[in-house]
């Protein structure tokens, strides 16, 4: 598996039609519930300090099958915030996404000196799987504040130091799967959520 760096042209332009799918822009927010991004304005944040973006691979192969980023990267508070998606269907549901994060947090902990990189899901998406595989743990809920087709949903917001990341290894079975959102998310009564 490779990290792919968004220099070439053509990069560019897959990653940003793989953004204008449906299937992947209705679970992400660029800033005020902006969700499309043109190839022009991925070119501007692949430039800015204040992103990191990747392209991943499949191992052993080099076409590019997924991407990996982070956004409001802050030097001086040591923290970002990730997101990715996946590009090339046909491929999902193998770990690839999974062994990419990891590889991706990895390199942007020892690259960027993070201390903290946050995340949130939308409630739906199966991509809460792989951040739970990634060891990123549940710190709240912003109650009904993602709209898709209209309909409002939670976000569940994580966060991952950089002393509680550890890489997976190649093999999916080898790949140790951690939840702590179960136990954290799961309201209680009493606990202020109306009951």
């Amino acid at each position: 598996m490779k990290l792919l760096p968004l220099a070439l042209a053509e990069r560019l332009e897959l990653a940003a039609g793989w953004l204008a799918q449906k299937e992947n822009y209705q679970w992400l927010d660029f800033g005020n519930g902006g969700q499309f991004i043109s190839p022009a304005l991925l070119k501007i944040m692949a430039q800015r300090d204040t992103h990191f973006i990747r392209l991943y691979t499949s191992p052993g192969h080099d076409a590019p099958i997924g991407i990996a980023a982070l956004n409001n990267v802050d030097r001086r508070s040591r923290s970002a915030v990730f997101w990715g998606a996946a590009g090339d269907k046909s491929f999902r549901n193998r770990g690839h996404g999974t062994l990419a994060g990891s590889r991706f947090l990895t390199l942007a902990f020892r690259e960027l000196g993070l201390h903290v990189i946050q995340t949130w899901v939308a409630e739906g998406n199966p991509s809460l799987r792989l951040i739970e595989r990634l060891g990123f743990r549940f710190i709240g809920r912003q109650r009904q504040c993602h709209y898709i087709d209209g309909r409002p949903y939670d976000r569940l917001m994580f966060d991952l130091l950089a002393s509680e990341h550890r890489e997976l290894g190649d093999k999916p079975r080898q790949r140790a799967e951690r939840s702590h959102r179960r136990a954290d998310c799961e309201a209680q009564p009493g606990d202020g959520d109306g009951r």
